[in-house]
């Protein structure tokens, strides 16, 4: 039986002077750990690679989309099963632990995705140090004759997104990544407590789907766009990222670097242009 993606909790309101005993509807947060299984058929490894905090719902595709943007997979070929690990030391484990089989013939450097786990959390690293170790992974370029988007379809795209968002809707705190075509129409959403979660089940989805790569499509994303969640977007040859908040200076640097253009503040009917706004007819 999955786990819920929203949890009820025993709150007291206060209004004023006045107190209510009711109750209130949270998105869920639990740990995730991903490990992966490697080698020949005869000699399967074992290794934990990443324990991350979110949303149950979609755990296959946070963990396929995760190898996928880390750059330890190239396509859904690569692996052939996943599973939640049923060997858990406690009942409140199941179905937080899931393990990836890989193809045997897949290669993993294992350093290489240290140093990428670095570059993600900038620790120890400097800017132009992040921005090349993406390059050494990334398997996307921008074509050359990319499709221009009406800036009318860019300000319709925040409200497209709210009315999909169910797990928003219980708790009003929860992050979502929308992929759209380039007329509009809404692909796929993906709601987590953490915003590279939700882009990395969004990404999942569409690798499970190989759809990858997603060049004639616009990523939305709920909140502010990080050097990581850029990342992830050049991980899958996305080339316009929309953010309803800000954007960091390093993920300016990165958009450059990948041509992608990048859209903040989208809201209130109006929105900022940080790189290639040729893409954006207004």
């Amino acid at each position: 039986m999955a786990k819920p993606s929203v949890a009820h909790v025993n709150i007291t309101k206060v209004n004023g002077t006045s107190t209510d005993k009711t109750v209130d509807l949270l998105a869920a947060e639990e740990p995730l750990e991903i490990r992966l299984g490697f080698g020949p058929h005869d000699e399967r490894l074992q290794k934990s690679i990443s324990v991350t905090m979110r949303t149950p719902g979609n755990d296959f595709e946070l963990a396929l989309g995760f190898l996928f943007t880390e750059g330890i997979i190239e396509s859904a070929d690569h692996v052939l099963k996943i599973q939640y690990c049923t060997e858990v030391n406690t009942i409140e484990n199941l179905e937080n632990i899931v393990r990836v089989e890989l193809h045997p013939d897949v290669v993993i450097d294992f350093n290489q995705l240290q140093r990428n786990f670095y570059t993600s959390s900038s620790c120890g690293v400097c800017g132009k140090e992040s921005i090349e170790s993406v390059k050494t992974v990334c398997r996307f370029n921008a074509p050359h004759n990319s499709f221009a988007v009406a800036s009318s379809l860019i300000l319709q795209l925040p409200q497209l997104l709210r009315e999909q968002q169910s797990v928003f809707e219980h708790t009003g705190g929860i992050h979502a990544a929308a992929l759209f075509d380039h007329t509009g129409q809404l692909i796929n959403l993906r709601e987590d407590v953490g915003r590279h979660n939700a882009l990395d089940k969004l990404i999942g989805a569409c690798v499970g789907k190989k759809i990858v790569p997603l060049h004639q499509h616009i990523l939305l994303l709920s909140g502010r766009a990080s050097f990581e969640l850029i990342q992830k977007a050049a991980m899958a040859g996305i080339q316009v990222v929309c953010a309803v908040g800000a954007p960091s200076s390093l993920a300016v640097a990165l958009s450059q670097e990948f041509d992608i253009t990048l859209v903040g503040f989208l809201r209130d009917n109006r929105f900022n242009i940080y790189n290639r706004p040729d893409r954006i007819e207004v």
